[in-house]
């Protein structure tokens, strides 16, 4: 069973309506502040970037559909403090915190805008790939962790059971469906998968349209 994030698809949300491109400023002066936090937090490396979007796809049901955007990471990031040890919840509860000797791996201001233009790469020695370039593929059904009861996975359920073909095959990379949960890098070889629209919706917008995904090659078996 997919969890609500998981929404690719689904009828009754309404138009997708795109940001302009470029930089999009933000909505809220307290969305500034949110992003900072969970840069900051995140850079104490108490979790991975797995673990972090695993945590937003576990709010309840009920948050998850009227938080917006930012509450979402705001309500995320608390959980994982607590979980971490870093913040406890009559901390959060007071809203202050006891003063408390520096972390070894605090992140500062000063080095934020060359950690984003550096970026993190996730790239590891691994297995040779089992599948090249042109090969069909289908993807497994359903779409679920098959480590962890409901866990995190990056297969979305729209896809599952579908076939398609192989366009890009990145080399071993960090599976996330491991590295969510604290079960090591777990690194499998990465492709690029290529449906027809009309597969996957019943119909295109346009003749030929395609939906691309980056999939794992644990959720793959050829077509």
């Amino acid at each position: 069973m997919s969890r609500l994030h998981d929404m690719g698809g689904r009828w009754g949300d309404g138009p997708v309506v795109p940001e302009p491109q470029g930089i999009v400023p933000f909505a809220e002066d307290w969305h500034r502040t949110a992003l900072a936090l969970t840069l900051a937090a995140g850079g104490l490396g108490a979790w991975t970037i797995d673990a972090s979007r695993h945590a937003r796809e576990r709010l309840a049901p009920k948050d998850y559909a009227r938080f917006s955007y930012y509450e979402k990471w705001i309500a995320a990031l608390a959980d994982l403090l607590v979980a971490g040890g870093l913040v406890t919840e009559a901390e959060l509860a007071a809203g202050t915190a006891a003063p408390a000797a520096p972390h070894p791996r605090l992140f500062r201001a000063g080095a934020v805008a060359a950690a984003l233009s550096r970026g993190t790469p996730y790239a590891r020695p691994g297995a040779a790939p089992a599948f090249a370039v042109g090969d069909r593929v289908r993807t497994r059904l359903p779409a679920r962790n098959t480590r962890v009861p409901g866990g995190h996975t990056r297969l979305p359920a729209y896809a599952a059971g579908h076939a398609g073909r192989i366009v890009l095959s990145h080399g071993a990379h960090v599976f996330p469906d491991t590295n969510a949960h604290g079960l090591g890098e777990g690194a499998e070889p990465l492709y690029t998968v290529a449906f027809r629209a009309e597969d996957l919706w019943g119909e295109a917008e346009a003749e030929g349209d395609e939906v691309t995904l980056d999939l794992w090659q644990s959720y793959l078996e050829r077509a």
